[in-house]
C-alpha cells in the first residue's frame, strides 16, 4: 500500500496539473496575442494622431532674397516642419490655398491663408520676415547685418536643468500605468479561473474523488500556485515582448529604468494574486452551479475595481496625500504602489511597509479562506452561507 502523500506532494501534484491544462487551452494564446495587439497599437497610435501636426505647406512668391533660408530656420528652433512650394504667380498660391495644397503663401509684407493662420506657423513667418527686413534696413543705413548679428548672438544662456531625470521617470511612470491595466486584467482574470475551476470540480463532484486522497487545503494550495504561475508566465511574456515592441519602434530604449516597472509589476502580481485568489477560491465553493459564480465573486471584483479607479487616480493626483496613503493600505497596494516605483515617489519605508501589510493580508486571507474552503467545498445544492462554511469546519476538525 502506498503511502499518503505529504501536504507538499499533494499541492505540487495539483499545481502541475493546473499549469498544465490551462497552458494548453487556446484562450491563453488568443489574450497573450490581443494584449501584444493593444501595446502596438497605443505604441503607434501618437504617431496616427500626430499625422500632419507641425507640418506646413508654405510658398514664398517672389522668392525675396534669404527669406526661405531665414523661415528654415525659425521653423527648426520652433521644431516645426516647413515644406516650401514653387508657385510661378500670388494667383497660383491663392488658388492652392483654396484648394488646401497650401497652408499659407506670403506676398510682400502679406502672409496669405485660407481662414486662419496657425499661432507657430505665424510666429515662424514673423520673425523670419522680421529677420530679412531688419537686414535689409541695416544694409540701407550702411551697417553690415553680419556684425550686428554676431554682436547680437556672442552671448549665450546656458541651460542648467533642476530635475534632469524628469524626462526618464515621465517614461517609467507611463511604462508602470500601462503595466497597471495589464496587471489588472490579469488579476481578474486569473482569479476568475481559479473560481471557475473550483466551481467546475465542485458542480461534476470530482472534487470528491480528489479529496478522498489529498487535503483540501492541499488542493486550493495547488489550485492557486498552478494558475497564478500560469499568470505570471503570460504577464513576463507579456512584459517582454511588450518591452520589445515598443524598442522596435522607438517608443523606448530597452535600459534598467525602462526594465525596472515591468518587473515591479510582475512582483506585485504575485503579492496581488494570492490575496484575490484566495478571496475568489473562498467565495466560489460556497456555490455548486456557473450561474451563480458572478454573484459570489461581485465583491472580489468590485474591490479590484477600486483598487483599479485608484490606480488612475494616483497617476492624475502623484503629489496628493491620498496617493501616498493608497499604495501602501493592501489590497489596494498591489496596484498602486508600482506607479509611485516607478515614478521615484515612493519612500523606502513606504515601499516596506506596503510589502510588510500586503504580506499579513495575504497571510490571513489564505488562513480563512481555507477554512471556508474546506467547510463547503463538499456541500452541493443551494449556496452555503459563510457563517455555515465555517461551522462546517469547525466541526470537521473535531
Amino acid at each position: 500500500m502506498s503511502r499518503p502523500l505529504s501536504f507538499r506532494e499533494a499541492a505540487t501534484l495539483v499545481a502541475r496539473r493546473e499549469f498544465g491544462q490551462r497552458i494548453r487551452e487556446r484562450s491563453f494564446f488568443i489574450s497573450l496575442l490581443i494584449t501584444l495587439g493593444i501595446i502596438a497599437v497605443v505604441v503607434l497610435l501618437p504617431r496616427f494622431t500626430d499625422f500632419g501636426a507641425g507640418s506646413y505647406d508654405v510658398a514664398l512668391v517672389g522668392e525675396p532674397s534669404g527669406l526661405q533660408e531665414a523661415v528654415a530656420h525659425q521653423a527648426s528652433v520652433a521644431d516645426i516642419e516647413v515644406s516650401f512650394q514653387s508657385v510661378p504667380d500670388a494667383a497660383e498660391a491663392e488658388q492652392a490655398v483654396r484648394d488646401g495644397d497650401l497652408d499659407a503663401y506670403v506676398d510682400g509684407d502679406s502672409v496669405v491663408v485660407d481662414q486662419s493662420l496657425d499661432d507657430t506657423l505665424r510666429a515662424v513667418l514673423q520673425n523670419a520676415y522680421s529677420q530679412v527686413e531688419g537686414a535689409r534696413a541695416l544694409e540701407s543705413a550702411g551697417i553690415d547685418p553680419a556684425d550686428v548679428s554676431a554682436a547680437l548672438t556672442s552671448a549665450t544662456l546656458r541651460t542648467v536643468t533642476l530635475d534632469p531625470d524628469a524626462d526618464e521617470r515621465e517614461t517609467r511612470g507611463g511604462i508602470a500605468f500601462f503595466g497597471t491595466i495589464v496587471l489588472f486584467g490579469q488579476l481578474i482574470t486569473y482569479s476568475m479561473w481559479v473560481a471557475m475551476g473550483v466551481v467546475e470540480e465542485k458542480s461534476s463532484r470530482v472534487v470528491e474523488v480528489i479529496l478522498a486522497t489529498i487535503p483540501a487545503r492541499a488542493l486550493l494550495a495547488g489550485k492557486i500556485i498552478g494558475i497564478g504561475l500560469l499568470g505570471l508566465l503570460q504577464l513576463t511574456l507579456i512584459g517582454g515582448l511588450g518591452l520589445g515592441i515598443a524598442a522596435a519602434l522607438g517608443a523606448v530604449s530597452l535600459s534598467g529604468p525602462m526594465i525596472t516597472p515591468v518587473l515591479t509589476a510582475l512582483g506585485w502580481f504575485v503579492l496581488g494574486f494570492a490575496a484575490y485568489a484566495s478571496l475568489s477560491a473562498a467565495a466560489a465553493a460556497r456555490i455548486s452551479r456557473q450561474e451563480d459564480l458572478q454573484n459570489v465573486t461581485t465583491p472580489v471584483n468590485t474591490l479590484m475595481m477600486v483598487s483599479y479607479f485608484g490606480a488612475f487616480y494616483v497617476f492624475l493626483n502623484q503629489d496628493a496625500a491620498a496617493a501616498g496613503v493608497l499604495s501602501i493600505v493592501p489590497p489596494f497596494s498591489a496596484l498602486i504602489m508600482p506607479l509611485r516605483m516607478a515614478r521615484g515617489d515612493a519612500a523606502g519605508w513606504e515601499i516596506g511597509l506596503a510589502l510588510g501589510l500586503m504580506l499579513a493580508l495575504i497571510a490571513v486571507l489564505v488562513v480563512l479562506a481555507a477554512r471556508v474552503y474546506e467547510g463547503a467545498v463538499l456541500r452541493m445544492g443551494a449556496k452555503v452561507s459563510l457563517k455555515d462554511a465555517w461551522a462546517a469546519r469547525r466541526r470537521t476538525a473535531r
